[in-house]
């Protein structure tokens, strides 16, 4: 299964004897799975289903689900609406002095909203059912061509999380073999900053600076950050090559990508170091922004 984005569109559709029908689906990203429905007049029925076909594929983004239905050649009536011409009429009766206009035609009376009504010719059951069907059909179409547009961004995201990791592995190897953590190098910096703790404070006793030493001696090694660095490019490698969605642990592990390069710059006591840290802070923001697409 490879990684799929949060953002596509698919739209389906179809007829039935008198009757034409779209459905489109749109979907952004979002941190779980919102729909909201915009369905014809009539067709509220379907939602349920049409949730839970959608559902069955899709488990993140905020997807918006329009239908729309045309009748052709109609076979329904043309009625007035009593009470909304009751209504303007009222209206006009009120207006009559205090607006100098001409008479209102009858055209733009009824060319007014609400006036004239059309009542469709109500389907019989047989019709109605196959109608609800063949909308359920293209739903599933469309909902398999939104996975599969879905699927076609996740593949060029993945590409892209791949280059990240691979910057970031990179740069976890270059402060791994810097010369600045060579036990020489670590133990002249250890020798000044105890000299400078020395002379600074010269009434500390040999066992206390032998604490600040030792304190001092911990917070210079990135060994342990560097490990954990190791382990979680393992993991997002892993999560990349065996897709799903992964989008949440992929989120959580640029979370911890960026603890480790937040501490390797606070212990470290060489400026070519730091700079690597930074470099790695900046890739890790382009991963994670990445990451927020993915499923």
């Amino acid at each position: 299964m490879s990684l799929a984005s949060m953002t596509g569109y698919a739209r389906a559709g179809g007829t039935l004897p008198g009757v034409g029908f779209t459905i489109e689906i749109k979907s952004v990203n979002g941190r779980g799975l919102d729909l909201r429905m915009r369905l014809a007049s009539g067709f509220d029925a379907l939602e349920t289903e049409i949730r839970r076909l959608i559902g069955k594929s899709i488990s993140r983004g905020s997807l918006t689900v329009s239908l729309n239905v045309d009748r052709e050649g109609e076979g329904g009536r043309v009625v007035v609406n009593h009470q909304a011409l009751e209504a303007v009429l009222e209206g006009f009766k009120w207006l009559e002095g205090r607006v100098e206009a001409g008479r209102p035609r009858l055209d733009g009376i009824l060319a007014l909203r609400g006036v004239l009504e059309q009542h469709e010719t109500a389907l019989s059951a047989d019709e109605e059912e196959a109608l609800n069907a063949a909308i359920l059909g293209a739903v599933a179409e469309a909902v398999a061509g939104l996975v599969a547009a879905r699927r076609e961004e996740g593949a060029r995201i993945a590409a892209i999380l791949s280059e990240r990791i691979d910057e970031i592995a990179a740069l976890t190897k270059a402060a791994e073999i810097h010369p600045g953590r060579s036990r020489d190098a670590i133990l002249a910096r250890l020798r000044q900053q105890v000299a400078e703790l020395s002379e600074a404070s010269p009434t500390l006793s040999d066992e206390r600076l032998a604490q600040e030493a030792m304190l001092l001696a911990t917070k210079a090694d990135i060994r342990e950050e560097l490990d954990r660095l190791g382990a979680h490019i393992a993991a997002a490698r892993q999560l990349i090559v065996g897709g799903g969605p992964v989008g949440r642990k992929l989120d959580f592990l640029s979370q911890e990508f960026n603890r480790e390069a937040n501490t390797l710059c606070s212990k470290s006591n060489d400026v070519a170091l730091t700079a690597i840290g930074l470099d790695l802070k900046a890739v890790i923001d382009q991963l994670r922004e990445q990451v927020q697409n993915i499923e």
